[in-house]
């Protein structure tokens, strides 16, 4: 039972009128070009050794936001090949993005979105901010209320 397991089988349907050798070698043949058709070149994020492997000679972009997530999304959007890779010797970490050189005018346009939409972010102020400001001001109306409350009740207390 354990044996069967550990085995790959590959199952393999065909018909034909007569089995011969010259049959079971074809069918085998288009098995396998069938398994190198399936196996599509990757787009999007890779390893760098996949990226410099495509032989396509690499160019990079320091990045020094901790917002890499961002980019990945943008560079999916431009459907670039990349990389990125963590430079750990500077004390802020920066980030080196790799990518082909036939890609440099698309990844150009992906960063300048990159940037556009940090920007757009850092521009804006938190929900939760916003939040705790109205707290504070609606803590500080009630502390009003409960103080004019209090002295009426001593008025009526005679």
């Amino acid at each position: 039972m354990q044996e069967e397991v550990t085995q790959k089988t590959i199952a393999l349907v065909f018909k034909s009128s007569r089995l011969t050798a010259d049959v079971l070698k074809k069918a085998m043949k288009m098995y396998l070009e069938h398994r190198k058709a399936g196996k599509q070149a990757t787009h999007g994020k890779m390893s760098v050794k996949d990226l410099v492997g495509q032989g396509m000679g690499a160019s990079s972009i320091e990045v020094t936001d901790n917002n890499i997530k961002s980019f990945e999304r943008v560079a999916r959007k431009y459907n670039v090949d990349f990389a990125v890779k963590k430079d750990k010797t500077v004390e802020p970490p920066k980030y080196m993005v790799f990518f082909k050189g036939k890609d440099a005018d698309v990844i150009t346009q992906a960063f300048k979105e990159f940037v556009k939409v940090n920007e757009k972010k850092r521009g804006r102020v938190s929900v939760r901010e916003k939040l705790a400001e109205f707290r504070e001001l609606l803590g500080k109306d009630k502390n009003r209320e409960r103080a004019r409350e209090h002295q009426k009740d001593r008025g009526q207390s005679l």
